[in-house]
């Protein structure tokens, strides 16, 4: 049989979350936004206290051993009030987290798992550089081995919560030969902390949106990293940042689900209360379609990443899975934010009104993790027999081993 529901658990955690985000942000997000601030001890702090730094990391590590649905639970419920929450579950629970817990030694795990999941330090992921962001191979970060430690050199961009993070996960070349032929196995992976001599980091100014969240680049100059940083094998790099990937567009799924949901509830009170013509605009046909396609949208959305998270509690590949979930509801976000503004006429066009921000929000998560065009080349390419997915020397563990 196929089993739909939520257990007792799921249903609470959701209901949690969303009371908490109604009652803790939403009241202070309108603000927050137009005041481009990031309140680290308001969203962090609430989120230590339930628990969603460490969401889906066994307990032995510090985290609440909740199920990879619950994480995705989690995104969508806070996506629902801004995008910027979603995004601390994705660098931090997803990309970072759940990178160290598959891959990393005990000791890593104990060093910075551990802290990381009980959300005592803050965690995110370094991929992106000025010259390289879908063409990963584009990167010109490197290391250097020079007896006990690694030399990084290089800068990443447009990584959140870069000038607030304690921990970061990176990728740099650190075979030179293999560079110059962009042979991925060249790429190896680094933890590396804040304190390290050598690093620095910035934040970006210039956003279109998710204002309220932090979003920068830092640089490392001759920064020394420990041998035992090294995350995973040396070469294993490039497998470990598309391992990360799986992780982090699974929570941009549930997320982007969040907000076609929270343009759907906006458009139909607004539609409900709005008259032109003598009677309310719900009564308008185009605008019954628009609010219906939303609808619609969010149904399959959640769908999606609901059957990936299942994939990844019972242990089995699901990067085709969650790069359809992600394709599918970053651009379903996209469409039902336009409409949204669109119900809402001149209003839609006003900060007084939601959906402006979630217009402005949507559009990173069609870009980041693998743009739509990415996507749907990727889908375009399993259907056709052109990609395949090779078995990796590590694996996400299921839920509950």
């Amino acid at each position: 049989m196929i089993d739909l529901s939520l257990t007792d658990e799921q249903k609470l955690l959701e209901q949690t979350v969303r009371e908490w985000g109604a009652r803790e942000i939403a009241p202070r997000i309108h603000d927050l936004d137009n005041e481009h601030r990031f309140d680290k001890a308001l969203v962090i702090g609430g989120m230590k206290k339930l628990g969603l730094l460490g969401i889906s990391v066994p307990e032995e590590y510090g985290g609440a051993g909740m199920d990879y649905l619950c994480l995705g639970l989690a995104s969508e419920e806070l996506e629902y009030v801004d995008t910027h929450l979603r995004v601390i579950m994705s660098v931090h629970a997803g990309l970072n987290c759940l990178s160290l817990l598959t891959w990393g030694t005990e000791q890593q795990k104990q060093k910075y798992l551990v802290p990381q999941a009980q959300g005592d330090q803050l965690a995110t992921y370094g991929l992106t550089e000025p010259s390289a962001g879908s063409d990963v191979r584009g990167m010109q970060s490197s290391a250097v081995k020079k007896g006990d430690r690694w030399i990084l050199n290089g800068e990443k961009m447009w990584i959140s919560l870069a000038d607030v993070a304690d921990n970061f996960v990176v990728f740099v070349w650190t075979d030179v030969e293999k560079k110059k032929k962009k042979d991925p196995s060249g790429i190896s992976c680094f933890i590396i902390e804040r304190g390290f001599k050598g690093f620095s980091s910035g934040t970006l100014k210039e956003k279109w949106g998710i204002l309220a969240g932090n979003t920068g680049y830092f640089k490392m100059d001759d920064m020394e990293v420990p041998a035992e940083n090294l995350l995973g094998r040396e070469g294993e790099g490039f497998k470990i940042a598309m391992f990360a990937l799986d992780q982090g567009r699974f929570t941009v799924a549930a997320g982007a689900t969040g907000l076609v949901r929270a343009c759907r509830d906006a458009s139909a009170r607004y539609a409900l209360e709005r008259k032109t013509f003598g009677q309310a605009i719900a009564e308008h046909q185009l605008v019954k379609q628009m609010i219906a396609r939303m609808e619609s949208d969010y149904q399959v959305s959640r769908l999606l990443w609901q059957r990936s998270g299942w994939l990844k509690n019972i242990g089995q590949r699901n990067t085709q899975e969650t790069s359809l979930a992600k394709w599918y509801a970053t651009v379903a976000s996209e469409r039902a934010s336009g409409d949204a503004v669109q119900i809402h006429g001149a209003n839609g066009y006003s900060n007084e009104y939601p959906v402006g921000r979630f217009y402005r929000n949507c559009k990173a998560a069609v870009i980041y993790e693998g743009t739509r065009e990415i996507h749907t080349l990727m889908q375009a390419d399993y259907v056709l027999g052109f990609r395949q997915d090779k078995p990796l020397r590590c694996s996400l563990p299921p839920y509950g081993k």
